[in-house]
């Protein structure tokens, strides 16, 4: 079941998640009959179930889903002890290290961000 182009995601509440899955796992309802029947993706509901599975009710929180870019708390304001914004520069410096092996490095940030190959910065043009 598609949605329309140029549609809305559909968002789900941690209740509504909670139903569906238990629904499936204590009234034993198959996910495919379940999500064909609710008009939930069978992919998404099988997703839950199996995060259910593993971590319970607190696994189906989508806060908890997308944690988010921890190097922003180098830049924000959060306070950081001085050994967690070092771990945190290291672990930066080492995907820089990385991506700089691979022959390529960032210029810009945001939406203004590019990715250049190094074989372009160091030709002359």
């Amino acid at each position: 079941m598609a949605r329309p182009k140029g549609g809305k995601n559909r968002k789900w509440t941690n209740e509504e998640r909670l139903k569906y899955v238990l629904m499936c796992e204590e009234e034993k309802i198959p996910v495919c009959t379940l999500a064909r029947e609710e008009g939930i993706p069978r992919g998404t509901l099988q997703q839950w179930v199996n995060r259910y599975r593993k971590g319970g009710e607190e696994a189906l929180n989508p806060e908890k889903m997308h944690p988010g870019n921890h190097f922003s708390a180098l830049h924000s304001s959060k306070s950081l002890s001085e050994k967690e914004r070092l771990i945190l520069l290291v672990e930066k410096l080492q995907i820089e290290n990385e991506r700089l092996k691979k022959g390529y490095t960032v210029k810009g940030v945001g939406a203004d961000k590019e990715f250049v190959t190094t074989k372009d910065l160091n030709s002359k043009q």
